[in-house]
């Protein structure tokens, strides 16, 4: 009788551990590892419908899964399209059930920068890697909690600066880092373009608009890679020249970056200019890029002859390809979170100054 009971209670123990194992944990245990991961496209604007989603017909490590619109005509075009199946498709309602789905493993938010906290941290507590556009956030403090629903959620967050995975924006970027002509002196970075359209979310201060949180970002971008360094201090002054349509957000921005090492930069970017180039001046030579953050054909040269350009299929391919390994790998992401937030420090940093009329300390 008594190894009966020995036998019960050891049946018992065994059987209890099971269920420890099943469900969610038991299937993540047991689930396959993925040779390309699912990605749902938050928001089906023209970034994601002309760009994004023809660059996941190039990828490798990662495929289109689901979109999440409030367009029913949207959903059912890119289900045709792209042969979408129901059950991948959500509304912005219904779009936190995406955790019960495995088809999905990233979300890519492609919205507003308004809307960018919410639907990160909606995303990150379902259990899904994100993948943000950029600008990351209006302000520091949505940064920070998308951030931390991030870690606290144990997935990864990448910001969506293709420009870093452009090897041509990396040939420049090794120059500081190698200090290849001495230290920077000086770095001029421009990035703008003429933008007549009245009812877009980038002329909506509501939104997150104004051309410092778009444009302004790449030529932010500019002078922070080519120095290597975070800027100390700016000065900034905002301009409008078409009031009628940049009603509540300006229309260019100019600022000057002051560096630790010594370095500055003169940044200029515009919703009405057409410019995009970069010129780094060092102790004992140059680099010039023009464009520098174009979607394709990025390129340029150096004082010693060094000619600069390397064409690649998608820059929003690599990316994702990029960034996917990453996860599968469990390994540190070209621009993550923290990434963006630098950005986003200047930038409050920099309405300050305009605000205020004087240099501010970052």
């Amino acid at each position: 009788m008594l190894l009966e009971r020995r036998d019960f209670l050891s049946s018992l123990t065994l059987a209890s551990a099971a269920t420890l194992f099943t469900g969610s944990s038991l299937l993540a245990a047991t689930a396959p590892k993925k040779d390309k991961l699912g990605i749902a496209l938050v928001g089906l604007g023209y970034y994601s419908t002309d760009l994004l989603a023809p660059a996941l017909q190039l990828t490798e490590k990662c495929h289109l899964a689901g979109i999440v619109t409030g367009t029913p005509a949207k959903a059912e075009t890119w289900k045709t399209k792209y042969n979408i199946p129901d059950k991948n498709i959500y509304t912005y309602q219904n779009f936190d059930q995406i955790a019960n789905n495995p088809d999905i493993d990233i979300v890519y938010v492609v919205l507003p920068p308004s809307m960018h906290r919410e639907f990160v941290v909606r995303a990150a507590k379902a259990g899904k890697h994100v993948f943000c556009e950029k600008p990351m956030a209006p302000s520091v403090a949505d940064c920070e909690a998308m951030i931390s629903a991030c870690k606290s959620n144990k997935v990864k967050l990448a910001i969506g600066y293709r420009c870093q995975h452009d090897p041509n924006i990396q040939a420049y970027m090794k120059v500081a880092k190698e200090q290849k002509f001495g230290k920077v002196k000086m770095v001029n970075s421009a990035a703008g373009y003429i933008d007549n359209r009245t009812t877009h979310w980038k002329q909506n201060k509501a939104l997150g608009g104004g051309v410092m949180g778009d444009m302004g970002v790449y030529a932010l971008q500019g002078a922070r890679l080519a120095t290597g360094e975070e800027p100390i201090s700016v000065i900034a002054q905002a301009s409008t020249t078409r009031p009628e349509i940049y009603k509540e957000v300006e229309e260019t921005m100019m600022f000057m970056l002051d560096f630790p090492s010594g370095a500055r930069a003169a940044c200029q970017t515009s919703f009405g200019v057409n410019m995009n180039h970069l010129q780094i001046n060092y102790e004992k030579g140059w680099v010039k890029m023009e464009p520098q953050s174009g979607y394709s054909g990025n390129k340029g040269s150096m004082s010693d002859g060094t000619i600069i350009n390397f064409p690649i299929k998608s820059q929003q391919a690599k990316q994702m390809d990029e960034d996917c390994l990453a996860i599968m790998n469990n390994t540190d992401l070209i621009a993550p979170g923290e990434e963006g937030l630098r950005d986003i420090r200047v930038v409050e940093a920099i309405y300050k100054s305009v605000k205020s009329g004087q240099s501010v300390k970052i």
